[in-house]
């Protein structure tokens, strides 16, 4: 465990899942607490003005117009939380609400937002005492920033609500702040409204899927090498020669991958001495580093968006270095929306074509020579055949959650916020998306190992047979009668998810992109 500082200039992809996922801890620099100290002075000095500032002695949303005295401003910044922190429906992974809550606070130590110091020092103090806010699965908009995601951690902050603590047993906020020794906060004029109005529930999403999906499409360059394999395929296709001529990165990089796994294969290029010749390849074959890579090509321009974001003070109004405080539309999520949703529609085809090359494992037509669903003895045992049926279940679910939640908008507020992006509707989607893409890549890793065991005499790859000895180690069985087939589904999911298949073909291949 490192200790992530926390500066004004925002943070990374890295530091987001280190403290989100891996317990980090958390600093605020020396610059922060000064940039955030030279902001409030300028919020206290327009609160102490008569003239109405939003945000400050103002209303909110659509009660903008109503000028708020000031013996009712502290009243006034409680109330936004409380009233705010309405989401609905089951709470969301522990992990999520530290991406969050982290990313909130990125914000705030920005200088932009006009939160005074203490209240930052809560913020990582509630982080580092590993106390995470109850958040519902409902109430974002993705505009205005994710309302009530962002009030339940506030509402934490104030004390008030539940929250669970670092044992997992959730009890009231207020509790867990005693017992770890933080002293709830009193908000001040802007503060209630600078903890709730940013991006970063859907930002967050996006940096850890970002991360699951880097794996997952070399995972998936692996498997589809390893069909290939197991198909008797042609690994000229691969040259790289051919994909220079199409010089899209991600495509030369999954063809490198796949290339690198078939090296010394005694099964490839086979193609031509059956009884039927091929002249060429099926598509989900032929084409898997096209697919692969436009989704490669996908994360990449996904992760620039992330790391715009990352460097964003998202917040309305917003403190300028010059001491105005000007409202602004930045916590409109559409750039953070659109490509959790175009992520959505990439993992959805990687998981379509990797379900087709099962699918060509398990036909007898069209496998070259396997047997029909890599059965033990057809007819009497069923094989993989419903395996392929799960596998397919799974890419129609993913093929609705590539719908874009950012083509939606449902006016709010009066109508005075009445365009929204969906952002936070589009990220958790996208985390359902890359849990059934694991899932879908996972059986067609047990199909391919299988394949490629059940051809007799020929030799595979020495990356193939690493991969397949890792798997057979880690629970993944291979040819034999049927037998209860999820434990050995469920020991090939973990397998992907843990990262083991690549760590495995690694040590032979050299490092994969």
């Amino acid at each position: 465990m490192h200790t992530v500082v926390v500066g004004t200039s925002g943070t990374t992809p890295e530091d987001v899942i280190a403290v989100a996922r891996h317990n980090a801890k958390v600093e605020l620099s020396a610059a922060a607490l000064a940039a955030l100290a030279r902001a409030r002075e300028i919020v206290d000095a327009l609160a102490a003005k008569p003239e109405p500032v939003y945000g400050v002695s103002t209303g909110f949303g659509a009660l903008a117009s109503r000028h708020i005295s000031p013996d009712l401003r502290a009243q006034l910044q409680r109330n936004i939380v409380r009233s705010h922190a309405a989401g609905m429906g089951p709470r969301v992974e522990r992990e999520v609400v530290r991406a969050l809550m982290f990313l909130r606070l990125k914000t705030v130590a920005s200088g932009h937002t006009g939160v005074r110091p203490s209240v930052a020092q809560t913020m990582a103090d509630v982080l580092n005492a590993g106390i995470t806010p109850v958040v519902h699965e409902y109430g974002s908009l993705g505009c205005s920033g994710d309302l009530a995601p962002l009030s339940h951690c506030a509402l934490t902050l104030m004390g008030e609500g539940d929250a669970e603590g670092p044992d997992g047993v959730v009890k009231p906020a207020g509790d867990l702040l005693a017992a770890a020794g933080i002293e709830p906060v009193e908000l001040r004029e802007k503060e209630g409204l600078a903890l709730l109005n940013g991006t970063d529930g859907m930002l967050g999403m996006l940096c850890m899927a970002i991360a699951d999906l880097k794996k997952l499409y070399t995972s998936a360059d692996i498997t589809a090498a390893l069909t290939l394999e197991a198909l008797l395929g042609t690994e000229k296709v691969l040259a790289p020669e051919l994909h220079a001529i199409r010089p899209h990165p991600g495509q030369g990089a999954s063809a490198a991958n796949m290339l690198a796994v078939l090296e010394g294969s005694g099964l490839t290029g086979h193609f031509q001495e059956e009884e039927a010749p091929r002249v060429q390849d099926a598509y989900s074959v032929r084409c898997a580093p096209q697919v692969n890579g436009a989704g490669r090509d996908t994360i990449a321009y996904a992760l620039t968006v992330a790391e715009r974001e990352l460097a964003a003070a998202v917040d309305n109004p917003v403190v300028l270095p010059d001491g105005r405080v000007e409202s602004n539309g930045n916590f409109h999520g559409a750039p953070v929306a659109y490509v959790l949703d175009f992520l959505a529609i990439a993992a959805a085809d990687l998981g379509s074509i990797t379900e087709r090359r099962t699918d060509r494992l398990l036909d007898k037509n069209r496998s070259h020579g396997l047997p029909p669903f890599l059965a033990d003895d057809a007819g009497v045992d069923s094989g993989l055949m419903i395996a392929q049926y799960t596998q397919a279940a799974l890419v129609s679910e993913m093929k609705r959650l590539a719908v874009p939640a950012s083509a939606d908008s449902i006016p709010s507020s009066a109508m005075q916020e009445d365009h929204v992006s969906m952002g936070w509707s589009a990220a958790r989607k996208l985390r359902t998306a890359v849990d059934n893409l694991t899932r879908i890549i996972a059986v067609e890793l047990y199909a391919a190992t299988r394949g490629i065991e059940l051809r007799k005499g020929l030799t595979p790859a020495p990356a193939s047979q690493a991969a397949i000895a890792a798997a057979r180690a880690a629970g993944v069985q291979g040819p034999g009668p049927d037998r209860f087939l999820a434990p050995d589904l469920a020991a090939a999911d973990a397998f992907v998810r843990e990262g083991k298949l690549v760590a495995a073909v690694e040590p032979v291949t050299g490092r994969l992109a």
